[in-house]
């Protein structure tokens, strides 16, 4: 009874540090993002994040999964110094040597391909925020379930960024400080998620062994291929669209996914909060396991339906709202991905909860790589003609498959344990 009692107190901790840094998000956001889109522009602004799109592939690559596998391994290992210390130096090692990588490649795109060496300056600023992303590291404060460090150093950054965002950020070309700003802030907030991993949890960076290095790419290439897959019909729609359609475009269909997005984090709260949890319960009990499952997707399932019919009944008033008058054009783009806060909340439940914790990880990779491979391909049909609505619909249609796919999957298998239960 103690135990559950201290369990639970943790989660509801967790909750509520990551519930504070998400209240950030959301509210610093609220602050600078209606300014930001009317200063900047949608052309601007639409340049701005497709090169965050672009460099997007790179942050992908550098965390190669290990937000979700070095998790577990920690959350697992949780009481072993020396077995931590192993994760921690063995996974910043290899997340620092594929940054590196990402930067030789990042060079030979700008310095080969005209489309790409125009706008330099902007990409390799872009570009900056990544090393922030790959220093941090999120992936033990979560798996040592103290989210608090998250919430406190992600917080106390943001508020300096948008205070720097509303004294140097002041006309339409001025959009190179914004990334700037973006950039610097990222790296800061890495620098010191290092320091409080040091003094806190007494680990820094030494050299690990052979096996330990092969270890943690082995164990995070599923996930690795379901990050890099998501990303072709998540970061890759904005990098697509880029390639067709003008930056005021590009600005319309960025300025409703950041809506949208907005949204969907709430329940990436809910998800990173409970992962750790699951992780160790389906470790002593399947049973228990699938008892809390079926909780989780309750939960998530009734109140991701209720945000996304809230979005796309009021798209018109909240665009007018949040964006002004001249994102018009955002509207009907909002009104078709509103419906990715359902589909979103569901396959998270069922994949990275249910999937991976079942052990059914290629299956997993497999919908994964399919749905995204199906995204490219509907992409190249639909954006060329239908630009940003074409966009809308191809992201949306892709996460009905992901959905659609796990829960046909689960559920045969569901009715194959149950045959087999009753012989």
């Amino acid at each position: 009874m103690i135990y559950l009692k201290d369990t639970y107190r943790k989660i509801l901790s967790n909750f509520t540090s990551l519930s504070f840094l998400q209240i950030a998000n959301y509210l610093f956001p609220l602050i600078t993002f209606p300014y930001l889109v009317r200063v900047l522009g949608p052309a601007n602004y639409g340049l701005v994040n497709f090169a965050a799109a672009f460099v997007g592939y790179f942050g992908i690559f550098s965390d190669y999964g290990f937000n979700l596998s070095a998790t577990r391994e920690v959350s697992v290992h949780r009481d072993d110094h020396k077995k931590l210390q192993e994760i921690y130096s063995s996974v910043l090692l290899i997340k620092i040597l594929l940054f590196t990588i990402s930067m030789a490649i990042l060079f030979l795109l700008i310095t080969l391909i005209p489309f790409f060496n125009s706008n330099s300056t902007v990409y390799w600023l872009s570009f900056s925020a990544i090393l922030g992303q790959v220093l941090f590291p999120t992936w033990f404060f979560q798996g040592k379930e103290e989210m608090k460090y998250i919430a406190l150093i992600n917080v106390i950054i943001k508020v300096l960024v948008v205070v720097s965002i509303f004294t140097l950020v002041l006309q339409e070309d001025h959009f190179l400080r914004l990334i700037l700003i973006n950039g610097v802030g990222s790296f800061v907030t890495g620098v010191l998620g290092l320091f409080f991993a040091k003094s806190k949890y007494h680990v820094k960076l030494r050299m690990p062994n052979y096996e330990s290095i092969i270890f943690h790419l082995k164990d995070g290439w599923h996930l690795f291929i379901f990050s890099l897959s998501t990303s072709l019909y998540s970061v890759s729609n904005t990098f697509i669209l880029g390639l067709f359609a003008n930056n005021t475009i590009v600005g319309y269909f960025a300025a409703a996914e950041k809506i949208r997005q907005a949204i969907t984090n709430i329940f990436s709260t809910i998800s990173q909060t409970v992962y750790p949890y699951l992780n160790r319960v389906f470790v002593k009990s399947r049973a228990d396991g699938l008892k809390q499952i079926k909780k989780l997707l309750l939960l998530v399932g009734v109140l991701s339906f209720i945000f996304s019919l809230i979005l796309f009944v009021f798209a018109d008033e909240i665009i007018l709202l949040v964006v002004g008058v001249n994102y018009i054009g955002s509207i009907p783009v909002l009104k078709i991905i509103s419906w990715m806060i359902f589909f979103v909340g569901i396959s998270n439940v069922l994949g990275i909860h249910t999937m991976l914790n079942l052990n059914y990880k290629k299956v997993f990779t497999r919908i994964i790589v399919f749905s995204a491979f199906f995204n490219i391909g509907i992409s190249f049909l639909l954006v060329p003609k239908m630009f940003a609505i074409g966009t809308a619909i191809s992201v949306f249609v892709t996460e009905s498959i992901v959905t659609i796919s796990m829960i046909v999957f689960l559920y045969f298998k569901q009715k194959y344990f149950e045959r087999v239960s009753d012989v």
